[in-house]
């Protein structure tokens, strides 16, 4: 869809980024050896949006309509060996709205093609089970398709006693993994070989004749968990067929005694949605793009995703298993009701099985996933029909995957207003909706978050304490392991108070309620979790989370021009912002942080949006701007906090029943400093923030220095700087790129309007900054980026491995 045209009379408007979403046909051709003759032909699509049909020799051999989970075909009978065949995908995508974001069009994720011996084992059939954590035992369960031996190896693939910290180097860790840390880099990567180790730690030979169950005992075998995420090989060996999964050990559970625990230790959701986009890439799922997404939000302080609204991809899920991210995966956006007129609800009812089944296949074996996720938002759950079917999603999860507990996110205000008559989303609505796209007129939805946009968060917050907000809700939350709260958080001690065995998650909060969550679930076990919207940005749904002003979004209507919500406390480049600073510290992961409103704009309005806290940045950076009015945020857990200006206070402030306190002040070039005290007036921290110097330097700098010409990308940030690489905000330019030794996939900046193409090799920086993404060449030696402005000129080289 980065390819299609963006215009005014796009269908998808608001919910696409304006993108004019068309059908596409691929085709390919391939010749498969002679031997192939004798044996399986397989196809794997991981993902395709959406509507697929897939053709062999010209005869329709398949057909899938669910853009986010994979599918398989058997291609035996229609392809030839040794000669020439023709494979062909026709995708159906012009049938717009159909997603309420950016969703991507055509073949987005990896396609495979397996040739297997007559007598295999089924594909998807090899699952590993942790039964016991203390004295380590799992058992393996495979199908294979005839009768014969079988023989099940055990092998360590990634031992990490603890993570690795930015700076230290291999052999300065007790870990076993190979590292590649590159001090250049933003944050450390690590780099998992994709062969298991050659240590064997069990093996198993027995006699199947079809679906056979093992249960095996590992002692002194190294769990998985967040903090370590230790991996392990299974491979099962059927004559001439091996399959191989990766597992990690480790038990979870969710009771109201003990809240959410793995391996019996408690542990806190502190998570965020995200969507499946990888930003300035579109939709496309490259390993390395999800790995870094991965990286990021991890360094950021989130410990937990949801996949907010499908099923992730499995490269997602590698990321999660090596890194310790935990993933609440997500079946849908809607069920039978439309939310867009073009969109999944027509199908769900019959189809549904078999998708759970295929999401449940896709997990199983991933340690990374705790937690299914039936919907979001599905007011169904307020009618006798939505409750009877949130029962029937609920136990189908069960009976494919006994170890996992179940939610759903609902919005209990959503809930209320469809019983009322007043749902946000209906069928009727889904229609006005495709009608008035092209008007611009808001329905459904889109018309909500207008609403919540003007009106703000307590708008939601409040009216989900409503008394017939738990009438509308709680038999759907009877039929669920855990119950999803959108946007509900004032519900919580009422309602734990009235249901002393639910399990409250907040699958969808906003930013400004992190602190309170945190208090609430110090307090209270039950509540397991908080899941922001957003942890990072993303394309479609535009604006929602924006504050811009006009100089860089010349129109605040959502129009075309408009690319991405804004709504993340990570941008769309992966940089964090002045949110994910406060975040930190709600979440107690610091204990002071400086941001500051763009000194600029101090008195200017801003576009509107509920999933906005601030958009204050931690800088101090303002030139130019001596004399204006600023206000400062500061960030803290500490009983009070005194704010300097070049070494005078300005004030003392304490915060009061969250973690931020305010300054109003004058900006002056220089010095800011942030002290914050205990109860008896103890220094606990100090933070401090400079202007940059006078002098503007644009910087090209390469997240890696050194890439795999098979399995990495280049990203490399643009950034106007002083003399000593401190970013200069204000600094705006227009940069243009030239790349030797690789191709430009994608280059542009995180803010939410932008008229331009991704693919251009020029753009207009964002507060100073910008992102190139470039596909390195195998054989080049080295990708030379050369970056040209008004404000100065930079290169960089990054050295290719083959």
């Amino acid at each position: 869809m980065q390819l299609d045209e963006r215009s005014e009379t796009s269908a998808g408007g608001v919910n696409t980024g304006w993108y004019e979403a068309q059908d596409y046909t691929y085709e390919k051709t391939f010749i498969l050896p002679e031997k192939a003759k004798d044996e399986k032909v397989i196809l794997e699509f991981e993902g395709v949006y959406r509507k697929a049909t897939v053709y062999l020799n010209g005869e329709k051999v398949a057909y899938h309509s669910y853009g986010y989970l994979g599918f398989y075909v058997d291609a035996t009978k229609y392809v030839k060996s040794g000669e020439e065949n023709v494979i062909r995908v026709e995708v159906i995508n012009h049938d717009q709205p159909n997603s309420r974001w950016y969703s991507g069009t055509g073949i987005y994720r990896p396609v495979w093609l397996y040739i297997v011996p007559k007598k295999h084992l089924r594909f998807d059939s090899v699952k590993i089970t942790t039964l016991d954590y203390k004295e380590p035992k799992i058992r393996v369960e495979a199908w294979p398709n005839a009768a014969g031996e079988v023989k099940v190896e055990i092998m360590e693939k990634q031992i990490v006693t603890r993570k690795a910290v930015a700076g230290e180097s291999a052999d300065q860790t007790d870990e076993t993994i190979e590292q590649c840390i590159d001090e250049n880099a933003v944050q450390p990567t690590v780099q998992n070989s994709d062969k298991a180790s050659d240590k064997i730690i069990a093996l198993e030979i027995l006699q199947a004749d079809g679906k056979f169950s093992r249960e095996i005992a590992l002692p002194g075998a190294n769990l998985w968990s967040p903090e370590a995420p230790n991996l392990y090989t299974c491979r099962v060996t059927f004559g001439e067929d091996i399959q191989e999964e990766t597992f990690g050990i480790r038990v979870v559970s969710c009771t109201p005694e003990e809240g959410f625990c793995i391996n019996g230790k408690r542990v806190l959701l502190k998570g965020g949605c995200i969507h499946h986009d990888n930003g300035l890439l579109g939709a496309c799922a490259y390993e390395f793009a999800e790995r870094r997404k991965i990286r990021i939000l991890l360094d950021a302080g989130y410990n937990a995703i949801r996949s907010a609204h499908n099923p992730c991809s499995k490269a997602l899920l590698r990321a999660c298993d090596e890194m310790g991210m935990l993933v609440m995966d997500e079946y849908i956006d809607g069920w039978y009701i439309h939310k867009t007129k073009y969109d999944y609800a027509d199908e769900i009812l019959e189809n549904y099985r078999k998708d759970l089944k295929d999401m449940v296949d896709k997990d199983y074996n991933h340690p990374s996933v705790i937690m299914y996720s039936t919907g979001n938002e599905v007011s169904e759950t307020a009618q006798k029909k939505g409750i009877a079917l949130t029962k029937s999603l609920t136990d189908r999860l069960h009976e494919l995957d006994s170890t996992r507990p179940v939610s759903c996110g609902i919005n209990i205000f959503f809930n209320f207003l469809s019983s009322m008559g007043f749902g946000v989303y209906s069928d009727k609505k889904a229609d006005e909706a495709a009608e008035n796209a092209k008007k611009k007129k808001a329905v459904g939805s889109e018309f909500y978050n207008t609403v919540a946009g003007i009106f703000g968060a307590g708008f939601m917050k409040t009216g989900a304490t409503l008394y017939p907000c738990d009438v509308k809700t709680r038999d759907a939350y009877a039929n669920m392991d855990v119950a999803g709260y959108n946007y509900g958080i004032k519900r919580y001690r009422h309602d734990l108070k009235k249901y002393s065995k639910r399990i409250i998650l907040g699958s969808e909060t906003f930013c400004a309620d992190a602190y309170r969550f945190m208090q609430e679930a110090k307090r209270d076990k039950r509540i397991i979790g908080d899941f922001v919207w957003a942890a990072q940005d993303y394309l479609g749904e535009v604006g929602i989370g924006a504050w811009e002003y006009k100089d860089y979004a010349p129109r605040f209507d959502g129009g075309c021009g408009w690319v991405s919500a804004g709504s993340g406390r990570i941008d769309l480049t992966g940089k964090p912002l002045g949110e994910m600073a406060y975040t930190r510290v709600a979440f107690e992961l610091e204990n002071l942080a400086i941001a500051v409103m763009p000194v600029d704009h101090t008195k200017d309005a801003h576009s509107p949006s509920a999933w906005k806290m601030t958009n204050a940045m931690e800088s101090w950076s303002w030139n130019g701007c001596d004399g204006n009015a600023v206000k400062v945020e500061v960030y803290t857990r500490a009983d009070h906090v005194k704010l300097y200006i070049n070494g005078k206070c300005v004030g003392t402030k304490k915060p009061k029943n969250d973690c931020k306190v305010f300054f109003d002040t004058t900006y002056q070039n220089g010095e800011i400093k942030a002290v914050a005290y205990d109860a008896d007036d103890n220094i606990i921290e100090e933070k401090t923030l400079t202007t940059a110097g006078k002098e503007t330097i644009l910087q090209a700098e390469p997240e890696l220095t050194c890439v795999n010409a098979n399995t990495d990308l280049c990203y490399v940030r643009m950034r106007y700087t002083d003399e000593n690489g401190q970013t200069k905000p204000l600094a705006r330019g227009r940069i243009k790129l030239a790349v030797k030794g690789g191709e430009l996939l994608a280059f542009g900046s995180a803010c939410p309007y932008y008229p331009e193409s991704y693919q251009s090799n020029e753009t207009d920086t964002y507060y100073g900054e910008a992102l190139a993404i470039i596909r390195p060449q195998a054989g080049a030696g080295k990708v030379v980026v050369k970056a040209e402005s008004e404000l100065g000129n930079a290169e960089t080289e990054i050295e290719i491995l083959d």
